[in-house]
């Protein structure tokens, strides 16, 4: 049933040059016009080609994904401060426990942040999120809202539990949303009413038909929403990590984006696509 007021969806596709074949997919989805919105992991390695490629590019909104949890970080501190993990990102959980700990200052986050966004300062980025929603963390989140205005940039992706659509209902995906749940309680004060309401988190990484079809019925007219999503083109010569193959059905997404049937049910349910305002 159609809504009175369109809905405005923001399609934004995370992990920009995370790979060089899946940043070609994302491009590929921009000019198909399933893509409204990418972010890019500026700490990735060939990046300056991969920007290129962006800045070529008509019709997208880009933002920095910030990363502490993948690859090497810009700053000399923090790959100091990394020594035990040979200079490098050593995971979400283990690299939360060093942020909330103390073991890394908050301000060794907000240099590496800073460098990540400078890397990108060719663009005028409009939004920032993060790599496995760290900056959301209670300790972090205060610095990218503080970076957000020293940059002007007007998006702070706020990652909500979502405990509709646990349609997986894995022990993980149920301790992803009892922690954000957590974290947003602490987090009331500092969170950012202005940005799209995020959906698409119980689906991230393997978004299909049915499941897009059900969210869709819960969204309400004359809103903004960001759906996640995580697609690309899937090249083994670049990628080999058996989590990262288990996690993402990059292709597949891609498909879905570009396909006749997520068309049909944009019109169904009276969604226009949208970049952020």
């Amino acid at each position: 049933m159609k809504q009175a007021q369109p809905i405005r969806l923001i399609v934004n596709a995370d992990d920009y040059a995370y790979f060089a074949c899946t940043s070609r997919g994302i491009l590929d989805g921009v000019r198909a016009g399933s893509i409204t919105a990418t972010g890019i992991l500026a700490n990735a390695e060939n990046l300056s080609e991969q920007l290129d490629w962006l800045a070529a590019i008509d019709g997208i909104d880009v933002g920095i994904h910030l990363n502490l949890t993948h690859g090497s970080p810009l700053t000399t501190t923090m790959r100091h401060k990394l020594s035990a993990y040979q200079g490098r990102f050593p995971g979400l959980y283990r690299m939360s426990y060093l942020v909330l700990s103390g073991k890394i200052r908050r301000e060794d986050v907000a240099d590496e942040w800073r460098a990540q966004i400078e890397r990108c300062r060719q663009f005028k980025l409009k939004f920032l999120n993060s790599h496995q929603h760290i900056h959301m963390l209670p300790d972090l989140l205060p610095i990218a809202m503080a970076l957000a205005g020293d940059y002007q940039i007007a998006y702070v992706r706020q990652t909500l539990p979502d405990w509709h659509l646990s349609h997986h209902c894995q022990p993980g995906v149920v301790l992803r949303n009892l922690l954000l749940q957590t974290v947003n309680i602490i987090n009331r004060s500092a969170t950012q009413t202005a940005s799209p309401r995020l959906i698409g988190l119980n689906g991230s990484g393997q978004l299909n038909l049915p499941y897009l079809e059900k969210l869709f019925a819960r969204l309400s007219g004359g809103q903004c929403y960001e759906l996640m999503c995580h697609p690309g083109y899937f090249d083994n010569t670049e990628i080999s990590d058996q989590s990262l193959l288990a996690y993402h059905h990059w292709e597949a997404e891609l498909a879905l984006l570009n396909s006749a049937e997520l068309q049909s049910l944009y019109q169904k349910y009276n969604i226009r696509l949208s970049g952020y305002a």
